[in-house]
């Protein structure tokens, strides 16, 4: 993973000592909250219904184990006992006092970490498949390029204070697991005819108010332009993004009002004053990040033959069966531990887990960790002949739920239990949800499905996109919750259809079995939920859930 140069260092550590000092003059009146607010933000610190929350930057989602133990420390001194996943790959903590965040931020900048550009209008963090390096369906290595512009935004200048938040994605696989084409900007990593990498360059999704899925503006864009694009891009959005208001300031209502023609013409108009300028990246640049991202010293192995294994232990099986993905070197397996369990908020993980994970790592795993966009974490490199250790040490953590891609693997913001946005709460219909499908059985008989569920129309928990998705919204004064059917965040994204009139809290599990029993009732042969529901529209699940029994 990349380490830090004198320069990084000494960049995060002065902003630990600038927000030290500014801190200090706002606890002792000497700076007004207006002045300070912007300068907090800057610094990834919220202030939220209960107390502030901290947001680190986790760049696409890599962590050392070094990283993971100052995490736990963090979550243990300074906060509840538990840290956050979020759906962008960083880590949050909701209860720090303000006066100790200096501090936290110190801790963090010891292991090459911070908050910067975490919050606030800003080229927030690149995020992007949280198995780049090892899956067996990719193409091209999307984290270097990640590197190149995580280096390219931080600290910007010009693109400081944007109309409003702006978010990248990278893909290099054949599966999307990054969501490209939900985000500000998507970027697909190719290879062209010529065999030369490039990339595919989807400009204007997002969710949130306005929900859009980005439109492909430039094709087989050279890597050696990549900066240089992007930089045009910035600037037609920096110079043109509406500033009047923050519900239409986001680049995707731009395209939208220009059309993606038009909008790409603006770009290209932008691009000949940058076009193989400085900007241009060479070859020796490229393979100076890239050495950030060798491959570990693997050993020559074969895939193991699980059979025994699977009949002796049947719910080893099950978990390796949604747990355990392929990985590109033979005898290797990348897995994802669950964080999503009935006795705890989707994505959160305690200071005790953390502190495990981290030896873990170091165990079997090249003392590396990943954060996923699911709210997950990732052991990338283990090997196959140490998988049912694994599981038994994961399984006592309870970090080895047989979950991922089904029902239960929820995404979810905070929502209204910390959150002054929201309009209702997430996690109690989350965990009602979950223990309403803890059979495993029906679990792995319903198959892939991903439920969202947000608590506002900011869609922190990306509703529009689950292929169940579910929203908190306000109703005179009660929480009541919207339900939308068919949205997808992998490739050929799609963005989900209102069921109908709002439910009140109590009533959401069992809407969400109606809507389940319909697709068992509709399904063919091993048709997934989102294929299903695609190919018979709405009005058979409207129709059940809103029978007169009802």
């Amino acid at each position: 993973m990349y380490q830090y140069d004198q320069y990084d260092q000494k960049i995060v550590d002065e902003r630990v000592q600038q927000f030290r000092d500014q801190t200090r003059r706002y606890l002792a009146g000497e700076l007004p909250e207006e002045e300070f607010r912007p300068l907090r933000l800057q610094n990834g610190l919220y202030v939220q219904r209960h107390a502030p929350m901290l947001r680190v930057a986790v760049p696409y989602g890599l962590l050392s184990s070094a990283q993971v133990r100052v995490l736990a420390k963090i979550a243990r001194d300074y906060d509840k006992g538990y840290a956050h996943i979020s759906t962008r790959q960083n880590v949050q903590f909701n209860w720090p006092k303000l006066e100790d965040v200096p501090d936290i931020l110190a801790e963090l900048a010891k292991v090459q970490m911070h908050a910067i550009q975490t919050s606030g209008n800003c080229l927030r963090n690149t995020t992007s498949d949280q198995f780049a390096g090892v899956a067996r369906d990719e193409l091209v290595d999307p984290r270097p390029w990640c590197e190149i512009i995580r280096q390219w935004t931080t600290l910007h200048p010009e693109f400081a204070y944007l109309p409003r938040k702006f978010k990248i994605a990278v893909n290099g696989a054949q599966q999307d697991r990054a969501a490209i084409e939900v985000h500000d900007i998507g970027l697909e990593v190719v290879k062209d005819s010529a065999g030369q990498t490039a990339f595919q360059v989807i400009i204007g999704g997002g969710l949130g108010r306005t929900p859009i899925v980005g439109s492909l503006i430039k094709e087989n864009l050279p890597w050696q332009h990549l900066l240089s694009y992007l930089e045009a891009v910035l600037r037609v959005y920096n110079r043109l993004g509406r500033r009047d208001n923050k519900y239409k300031a986001r680049i995707k209502i731009l395209v939208k009002a220009l059309t993606p023609e038009v909008f790409a013409e603006r770009v290209d108009a932008e691009w000949a004053h940058l076009k193989d300028g400085p900007l241009t990246l060479t070859e020796a640049e490229v393979e100076r990040v890239a050495q950030h991202f060798i491959d570990p010293d693997y050993k020559v192995l074969a895939d193991e033959d699980f059979s025994a294994l699977d009949a002796q232990y049947p719910d080893f099986a099950q978990w390796r069966s949604r747990n355990v993905m392929l990985h590109k070197k033979p005898g290797y397996a990348a897995l994802t531990l669950s964080l999503k369990t009935n006795t705890r908020a989707p994505g959160d993980v305690t200071h005790e887990q953390l502190d495990a994970i981290a030896g873990l790592a170091d165990r079997y795993s090249f003392g590396e960790v990943r954060n996923s966009h699911n709210q997950n974490m990732i052991l990338a490199d283990v090997e196959q002949a140490q998988l049912l250790t694994l599981w038994q040490e994961l399984k006592a953590l309870e970090l080895a739920t047989p979950n991922i891609g089904l029902l239960t693997n929820i995404i979810c913001c905070p929502g209204g239990d910390y959150c002054s946005l929201a309009n209702a709460k997430s996690i109690p219909v989350a965990q009602a949800i979950q223990q309403r499908f803890d059979d495993l059985d029906y679990l792995f008989d319903i198959g892939d499905l991903d439920l969202n569920i947000s608590g506002c129309m900011n869609a922190c928990g990306h509703h529009h996109v689950g292929h169940i998705g579910i929203l908190g919204v306000d109703k005179k004064g009660a929480e009541f919750y919207q339900v939308c059917l068919g949205g997808n965040s992998e490739r050929n994204a799609s963005l989900g259809d209102i069921l109908g009139p709002s439910f009140a809290q109590d009533e959401m599990p069992e809407v969400i079995s109606k809507i389940i029993q319909v697709y068992l009732d509709q399904r063919i042969e091993e048709e997934r939920f989102i294929d299903t529901y695609r190919r018979i529209g709405i009005d058979p699940f409207k129709e059940r859930v809103y029978a007169a029994d009802h």
